[in-house]
């Protein structure tokens, strides 16, 4: 049964409210109505579009969080992050981010959006990688989301590094992973059981 254009527009505030991330083509399907029908109630209501929401949710909560480096200079957006613990950035690849001839993302763009998403991971003022591994493991196409999730894995080591995992996913497909070991200036140690 379809929901009168009141009920729908009462239910996309409620469900835009509890998960900001959600996209048009998810919130059409959901309510059963076209992507131009969710782009008309979103403007009636003042409901800015996916990509502002989620740069007004990051600005919001990340901005005094992320120590490393300004949140403008991490490569995607930041959907979550628990400094010294894990990150989760969002990066949607654009007609700029690919190669003209065959649409696939350059993967300095990839690269760029895990580094940077170590970067910000790290709890002091200033974090440098020293040493990563990465690999490609399928191209990205232009229009694709790319998911990166970044987990510290420890934070100090034999060398006073504090080594982070990101692994960059396309839906539920991992197209990139980078295994980052980062400088920082000062030396913490996790609690040890």
């Amino acid at each position: 049964m379809r929901l009168s254009k009141k009920e729908r527009q009462a239910n996309l505030l409620e469900t835009i409210k509890e998960n900001p991330f959600i996209t048009d083509e998810e919130l059409a399907e959901r309510f059963g109505v076209s992507v131009q029908t969710i782009r008309l109630d979103r403007m009636e209501l003042s409901i800015p579009e996916l990509r502002e929401r989620i740069k007004n949710v990051a600005e919001k909560s990340f901005e005094d969080e992320v120590k490393s480096l300004p949140i403008e200079e991490v490569i995607g957006e930041i959907i979550d992050i628990e400094l010294d613990e894990s990150a989760i950035s969002i990066f949607d690849v654009k007609a700029e981010h690919v190669f003209v001839r065959n649409r696939i993302a350059r993967g300095h763009h990839l690269f760029a959006q895990a580094n940077s998403l170590a970067v910000a991971v790290i709890n002091d003022d200033l974090a440098l990688t020293a040493k990563s591994t990465i690999r490609f493991t399928r191209p990205v196409k232009e229009g694709e989301r790319v998911v990166a999730k970044a987990k510290v894995i420890h934070i100090k080591d034999e060398k006073d590094r504090t080594m982070v995992e990101v692994q960059s996913f396309v839906g539920g497909e991992l197209v990139f992973r980078g295994d980052f070991e980062m400088y920082r200036s000062k030396k913490k140690e996790k609690d040890e059981a």
